[in-house]
């Protein structure tokens, strides 16, 4: 893995804080040197005053408010600069969450084709979670240890340069022991990462389906999926406790033993006189100080593992090829539409859509119908300019879509799904989507769909908020409340994918009279299964696997006698079976 790349971008971050953080790092330096001070001021009073035989009530005294003083002085830095990493730490995970988000709306949606949600929700949560750790446990614990490292070694090299020397021959121990962890934690590491995704995921995934996994019983599959998710990540985790038990404190403890050998031995055979017993106390001190830092600095190697692999995830993210769009920022006037010679494949090996050419003249209205799978909704989504085209060109004012700015495009063309989104919001805030919408315009589209009704019976009319994914509304008032949306605002071209799927007939013909109303400033292009919503259309474009097998109005299909003809038929019988069956079911209710 490469550590300093992703490790440096991480730190870039923090430039913004800067100042905070050099005043924290001033701090540390301070209380560093306020530690190491105490050993010495013990040094130099068993030294000088109880080897001997002199205890004089003044200077013991001014010694012990010393070394009390001293403590105090850097316990309070230590709390101060506490605060000024965690706010810089707050403050850079905020923006890093920030450009997380940002990267993952700007991602074309064929990445979410593929990309589980939960993966996503672990890389803006969890992710960055852990980077924050970076900055309040191990950039200042790394900041700290060097400082009080470094105070302790010049304090060592003033005392006596013969037991400084020895004392130092644990660093590069320290430095092969670091060197080993790196090595077998960080594949184990980006499997606790990987793991803990696999997690949110599934935990995602069955509280959205948490309808259908009742309703088929499927509780205990989808709960030992999730144990075994969990096992997964328990597993890995044990290995890398492990990993820390074996290679850090009893190593490092050993290494410390070794040298305060080493010290010993050199104090037995070294001149009587020449090393003060002052001096023995100092090292003995510093050096059992010495092993916490360094079993410090060596221990947040496991943090830094997992803020590099959770860095690694979020840049993968944030690098990603966004949504491209062109530079024409010139609204739409017409909404005139050419479909010239269009192929599509979502994947090399299969086309989804193959040379479909098709003209719609401004204010025309054209249907898409075919079987499910055909290519109807891929045409409509090539249309919105979520995919880019694999061969041909679609034309929108005469102009090549690809060189469409993405305010142009958003405001000139708009889509009505079969399964729309609601937000967790008030009712007015779904239909504006944060435009700049008063609210009479949002009752008039709201009374167009007839769904006004019901929104001044809610406890707070057009305020009331809505639930998770509009729970408490029905499928059809989802697609009421969606349509309202686009009517707000008519766009030039307005999409309809099954958007009146799921209301009733009354409803549905409302609805007709206000699309037949906006076809007068709106290019409408309509998806259908039910063929009777499409009888007006100026054109109709029949799909089959992909090709555009039949074209024209419904009269001229139906004379035709070829596929449209048999949908139709087929539709007809069905309905009139289903008229038949309900016929006979009055009497015996």
């Amino acid at each position: 893995m490469k550590l300093w790349p992703t490790l440096k971008r991480l730190l870039v971050y923090g430039k913004s804080y800067r100042k905070p953080l050099s005043i924290a790092v001033v701090m540390l330096w301070i209380a560093a040197a306020a530690e190491v001070l105490g050993p010495i001021l013990i040094s130099y009073f068993i030294d000088n005053y109880v080897s001997k035989g002199l205890l004089p009530l003044g200077m013991v005294s001014l010694l012990a408010v010393t070394f009390i003083v001293l403590q105090i002085l850097a316990a309070s830095l230590h709390y101060s600069q506490a605060l000024l990493f965690n706010r810089a730490a707050v403050g850079v995970v905020q923006r890093l969450r920030t450009d997380v988000m940002d990267a993952a709306l700007r991602q074309p949606l064929s990445a979410f084709d593929t990309q589980p949600v939960g993966q996503l929700i672990s890389r803006v949560t969890n992710d960055t979670e852990v980077i924050r750790d970076l900055y309040v446990t191990v950039v200042s614990t790394v900041l700290r240890s060097i400082a009080l490292i470094g105070a302790m070694l010049v304090a060592m090299f003033l005392l006596d340069w013969r037991m400084a020397l020895i004392a130092i021959c644990i660093f590069p121990a320290v430095l092969v022991v670091m060197a080993l962890y790196q090595v077998y934690s960080t594949p184990v590491v980006r499997q606790v990462r990987t793991y803990l995704a696999d997690i949110n995921d599934g935990f995602n995934e069955v509280i959205n389906g948490m309808g259908v996994v009742q309703q088929f019983r499927q509780q205990k599959r989808f709960g030992e999926r999730l144990s075994r998710a969990s096992q997964s990540h328990y597993l890995a985790r044990m290995k890398t406790l492990k990993l820390e038990g074996f290679l850090l404190r009893p190593l490092l403890s050993l290494f410390g033993s070794l040298i305060l050998c080493g010290l010993l031995v050199l104090f037995g055979f070294s001149e009587e006189g020449s090393i003060g017993v002052g001096v023995l106390y100092a090292f003995i001190n510093y050096l059992s100080r010495l092993n916490e830092p360094l079993i410090a600095l060596t221990s947040q190697q496991s943090i830094l593992q997992q803020a590099v692999v959770a860095g690694e995830r979020i840049f993968d993210l944030m690098d990603r090829s966004q949504q491209e769009y062109g530079e024409d920022v010139q609204p739409l006037t017409s909404g005139e539409i050419d479909f010239r010679d269009v192929s599509f494949a979502y994947r090399d090996d299969k086309w989804v859509l193959e040379d479909i050419s098709l003209h719609v003249p401004s204010r025309g209205f054209v249907a898409l119908v075919g079987h499910t799978g055909s290519g109807k909704s891929t045409l409509a989504n090539l249309l919105m300019g979520y995919y880019p085209l694999n061969r041909g060109e679609i034309l929108i004012d005469g102009r090549p879509l690809t060189s469409l700015s993405h305010s142009c495009l958003r405001k000139g063309v708009a889509m009505v799904q079969q399964d729309p989104v609601v937000l967790a919001e008030t009712v007015l805030a779904n239909v504006t989507l944060g435009r700049d919408v008063d609210e009479e315009q949002v009752w008039h589209a709201l009374e167009t769909v007839q769904l006004a009704p019901l929104v001044k019976a809610m406890p707070e009319g057009i305020h009331t908020r809505l639930g998770e994914q509009g729970n408490n509304l029905s499928v059809g008032q989802k697609q009421l409340l969606a349509m309202a949306r686009v009517l707000v605002q008519a766009p030039e071209i307005l999409i309809l994918d099954e958007a009146t799927a799921n209301i009733d007939s009354g409803t549905e013909q409302a609805i007709s009279r206000a699309l037949r109303a906006i076809r007068q400033q709106t290019t409408l292009v309509v998806i259908a299964h039910r063929l009777s919503t499409i009888v007006d259309a100026d054109n109709i474009l029949v799909l089959h696997r992909g090709q555009a097998v039949e074209q024209g109005n419904h009269f001229q299909l139906l004379q035709e006698k070829g596929r449209y003809y048999q949908m139709y038929q087929l539709q007809l019988a069905g309905e009139e079976l289903a008229c038949a069956e309900q016929s006979e079911a009055l009497p015996l209710a």
